[in-house]
């Protein structure tokens, strides 16, 4: 199982999806009725709408997936908190509860443990400015806590306050984590707790946050089923465990996390600084080009950016220059005149990046098709049919970015590049590139709404 991997970014809504669950008796058994009716809150590492409009998340796409393979369509039930999430299952108006919940001893007794997907830890945060920071359990007494009511941060920090007397805390019933902690980054409170993994989906946006420390070590993270429901939780687990199961978990981690790194904190505050500086002047521009190629404008603003930070004059030792950073060659076989002009870099770009996508073969499916055209921008479309090739020979899937970004760095490796058509090349480089791409297009696009 990886782990670490729950990181995504997201525009949460609060609010409420389907029925009025306040008003509801009991459910029946999914067995019954063909239908899985799961809580859940709105937030970057559950359940949100993407930018399509569609419902998304970590927690989503593995309750829908489970829900497939017993044949059952799911009725999500959007609650504002963790503790009506539990409410609901207490009460038997859910069957199960998917909200990223960390598995406690205290839930446990309450509640049928289901399937675990990872491993979070819980983290004091502070913003960066405000020194000393707290390093151990015995300095927290030293800062104002504020946490998310009936959390398990809240828990953990009644046990600590017993063994250092001192620690004091209030209870939000009002604001999420990740509200809680866009107030710490504007400097409204001191000091919260939350999961790693909302931190470093959240730090993206708010680089001036910064983890104090750790309080204990990794907790399981998963499924709660409603008391009394054993068999089902018992099915989550076995799925889990399945094939299917597993690939379940892949998928969702290719998907989510896997193009995001180690927190960069100079590079998030510089791009959060060119977006306000440069982003307003060129938006235009990647939305004309989108416009004309299909492609997604906020999608373009992130190459742009990684390409060249916005900078209409840059240039490479390499000679590849502008927005863009096109070639001279690939510009004249664009009609650019100018590389140095925005408008036509941006649009020259978005025209081949559309080429390369448009040569891959139609059964790839999307997003994977948008990663491999990124790396054909990149790196050069023969050298991606070659690891397309490399990776049939591995027994490796072309068609999923997931395998293509193993094979990729293969063009560097003496053992297998000899073997290719087109040689030797730093097939390293598209992996990361697609990577940053990814993760600057998340933040990117949140300005770009």
């Amino acid at each position: 199982m990886r782990q670490g991997l729950f990181i995504l970014v997201a525009v949460v809504v609060l609010g409420l999806t389907g029925c009025d669950v306040g008003r509801q008796g009991p459910v029946a058994s999914p067995d019954e009725t063909g239908v899985l009716v799961v809580a859940t809150r709105n937030g970057p590492t559950n359940w949100y709408h993407d930018r399509n409009g569609k419902p998304a998340g970590p927690e989503h796409d593995l309750v829908e997936a489970f829900a497939a393979s017993r044949g059952w369509t799911v009725d999500w039930r959007v609650l504002p908190a963790t503790a009506e999430v539990l409410e609901a299952l207490d009460q038997r108006r859910v069957h199960l509860a998917a909200a990223g919940l960390t598995h406690l001893p205290e839930r446990d007794e309450a509640h049928e443990p289901g399937l675990v997907y990872g491993e979070v830890v819980e983290q004091v945060v502070c913003h960066r400015e405000d020194r000393p920071l707290p390093s151990t359990p015995a300095e927290l007494p030293e800062v104002r806590l504020q946490v998310t009511a009936d959390s398990s941060y809240a828990l953990t920090l009644a046990r600590l306050a017993g063994e250092h007397p001192g620690i004091r805390f209030a209870e939000d019933s009002a604001r999420t984590t990740q509200a809680l902690l866009v107030q710490v980054a504007e400097r409204e409170i001191q000091c919260t707790v939350a999961d790693s993994n909302i931190v470093r989906t959240v730090r993206r946006h708010w680089p001036h946050l910064e983890v104090a420390m750790d309080l204990g070590t990794s907790r399981p993270v998963g499924w709660y089923v409603a008391a009394g429901r054993e068999t089902l939780a018992r099915w989550t687990r076995e799925w889990r465990d399945s094939e299917v199961g597993k690939g379940a978990v892949e998928a969702v981690y290719d998907r989510y996390y896997a193009y995001l790194g180690d927190f960069d904190f100079v590079d998030m505050r510089a791009l959060k600084r060119r977006i306000d500086a440069r982003l307003p002047r060129y938006r235009p521009m990647f939305e004309q080009a989108a416009a004309e190629t299909g492609l997604p404008a906020d999608l373009l603003a992130a190459m742009a950016y990684q390409e060249s930070h916005w900078d209409p004059q840059a240039e490479s030792p390499t000679g590849v220059r502008g927005m863009m950073m096109l070639t001279r060659n690939t510009a004249e076989s664009l009609d650019v005149e100018d590389r140095l002009d925005p408008v036509e870099s941006i649009l020259g770009g978005a025209r081949y990046l559309a080429d390369r996508h448009e040569r891959l073969p139609e059964e790839i499916p999307e997003p994977d098709r948008t990663y491999l055209a990124l790396a054909s921008y990149n790196i050069g479309r023969a050298h991606v049919l070659d690891a397309r090739r490399l990776a049939r020979e591995l027994g490796k899937d072309p068609d999923s970015w997931a395998d293509m970004r193993e094979v990729l760095p293969l063009k560097a490796d003496k053992r297998y590049y000899p073997q290719t058509k087109y040689g030797y090349a730093r097939g390293y480089e598209p992996v990361h590139y697609v990577q940053r791409i990814r993760n600057y297009r998340d933040v990117i696009a949140r300005a770009m709404e």
